[in-house]
C-alpha cells in the first residue's frame, strides 16, 4: 500500500482530484465474501482462449481463494452489510478472472500477513494495493494494474503546522506493513541525525484506525496511498484535508506464488482485455481512481 506541499484545501482537493482522476486494513479472521455485483462486471464475458492459458492447478479450482485486507476504501473495504467485500480492487480483478473464466473468493485478513498467506498457499492469490518493490518482489511474483502514490492528510488548517519537510516531534499514523512506514521511519531518522525529536509512529493493523486515530486527535497527521487519503478526507465532514502533494508514485500488483510466472503471465493478458474491450477504464472512472491508470500491464516491473 502503499503522497504534497500546503495550498488551500479547495484548491488542494480540486488539484489532487484533477490530476488522479478523483473528486474533491483488517484483522486475520478469515471472513469471506463475495464482491457485489457491478453492471461492468456483468458484462465481462469469458474469454476461451484466454481461459484455455490458465494454469490447469487453477483451473479446476474454478474459484480463487484471494487474500485482501478489506479495511482500505475505495480500494477494498466492506459493503453496509459488513459481510460483502467490495471496492475498486475487487471490481477490477473480478473482470480480469472474468475474461479468464474464473470466480473469486475474498476472504480478510491483515494486511502484513497477505503475502506469507500466499506463499503458504493460503491464497490462491491476494489483492490490496500493494505498492509493487524489489522487497515483495523477493518473496511472491507481482502483476501490475495501476499506479498510486503516497499522501499526507491533516486536521482542517494543519494546527500543529506540519510540513512534509519537517514532522519532526509530531505524532504520524500509518498501516502496519505499508510502504508508509519504512517511509517514515526514514524521516524520523533524519530528523534524530539532526538533533530534532523523532517521529512517533502510531501504527495500526487497520487503516481504519489511523484513519480514526487522525479524526480523534490521537496523531497530528496520516499518510497513506492517495486514493485513500482522498476517499478519507471526503468522509470527514470537512474536518480533514490533503497536506502537500502525492509522491514516491509507483504501481500496484497482484500478488501470486513466486514460482507462478505462468498464470502472472496470464493475468497480464487479462488486464489487456479488459483494457481492449474498455471495461478497466470504466471501472476506474466509476471508483474515481481513472488517473492511476495504465496500459504497460507487466510481471515483476521495474522499479
Amino acid at each position: 500500500m502503499a503522497l504534497v506541499h500546503s495550498r488551500s484545501r479547495i484548491a488542494l482537493v480540486t488539484a489532487v482530484a484533477l490530476t488522479f482522476g478523483l473528486t474533491a486494513c483488517g484483522s486475520d479472521s478469515l471472513e469471506e465474501g463475495t464482491s457485489s455485483a457491478k453492471e461492468s462486471v456483468k458484462s465481462v464475458a469469458k474469454d476461451t482462449s484466454l481461459a484455455d492459458k490458465v494454469p490447469a492447478d487453477l483451473k479446476s479450482k474454478g474459484t480463487l481463494t484471494i487474500g485482501t485486507d478489506a479495511s482500505y476504501p475505495p480500494n477494498e473495504y466492506f459493503d453496509t452489510d459488513g459481510k460483502t467485500i467490495v471496492g475498486m480492487d475487487i471490481e477490477l480483478l473480478d473482470a480480469v478472472l472474468g475474461k479468464l473464466g474464473l470466480k473469486a473468493k475474498y476472504v480478510n485478513g491483515g494486511f502484513d500477513s497477505l503475502i506469507l498467506g500466499v506463499g503458504s498457499g493460503k491464497y490462491d492469490m491476494s489483492v490490496s494495493s500493494f505498492t509493487i518493490n524489489k522487497e515483495r518482489m523477493q518473496q511472491v511474483t507481482m502483476v501490475s494494474y495501476l499506479k498510486a502514490g503516497s499522501q499526507w492528510v491533516v486536521p482542517k488548517g494543519n494546527p500543529k503546522k506540519i510540513s512534509l519537510d519537517d514532522a519532526c516531534g509530531k505524532t504520524v499514523t500509518v498501516q502496519k506493513g505499508t510502504v508508509q512506514v519504512a517511509d517514515m521511519q526514514a524521516r524520523s531518522k533524519k530528523c534524530t541525525t539532526g538533533g530534532k525529536g523523532e517521529i512517533k509512529l502510531l501504527i495500526e493493523q487497520d487503516q481504519s484506525k489511523a484513519t480514526l486515530n487522525l479524526s480523534a486527535g490521537k496523531a497530528d497527521a496520516m499518510v497513506a496511498d492517495l486514493p485513500v487519503s482522498v476517499d478519507a478526507v471526503n468522509k470527514s465532514g470537512d474536518k480533514l484535508e490533503l497536506l502537500g502533494e502525492n509522491y514516491d508514485t509507483a504501481p500496484y500488483g497482484y500478488v501470486v506464488k513466486k514460482d507462478q510466472n505462468e498464470f502472472g503471465n496470464v493475468l497480464v493478458e487479462g488486464l489487456k482485455a479488459i483494457k481492449k474491450d474498455g471495461t478497466y477504464d470504466q471501472i476506474l472512472k466509476k471508483w474515481k481512481v481513472d488517473g492511476g491508470a495504465i496500459d504497460d500491464f507487466a510481471v515483476n516491473p521495474s522499479v
